[in-house]
């Protein structure tokens, strides 16, 4: 029984995190932009917006798992932000 309630319970969790994830992900597609045209001006990266690019792309990656059944570990909001997957690399 309590696989059945798990799997119930991804299809709340799925949602709300979904409707999260896409809303932060249209802001990534702008921090993007943003840090293309700044690049291309100042010759240099905006370290913050790479950074937090990079916790979207991790928090994207736990949701994905949780959503497959690969892990019981439920995404944000349901629980603490991960900390990030790779590093900012400063070239």
């Amino acid at each position: 029984m309590g696989e059945r309630k798990e799997a119930l319970m991804r299809i709340i969790v799925g949602i709300v995190s979904g409707i999260i994830f896409a809303v932060w992900r249209w802001l990534i597609g702008v921090f993007a932009i943003v840090n293309f045209v700044y690049t291309i001006f100042a010759g240099k990266r905006l370290k913050e917006l790479a950074v937090l690019s990079e916790i979207w792309n991790s928090q994207w990656y736990v949701f994905q798992r949780y959503l497959i059944f690969l892990s019981n570990k439920r995404p944000f909001p349901f629980s603490k932000l991960e900390k990030s997957m790779s590093k900012f690399e400063k070239k």
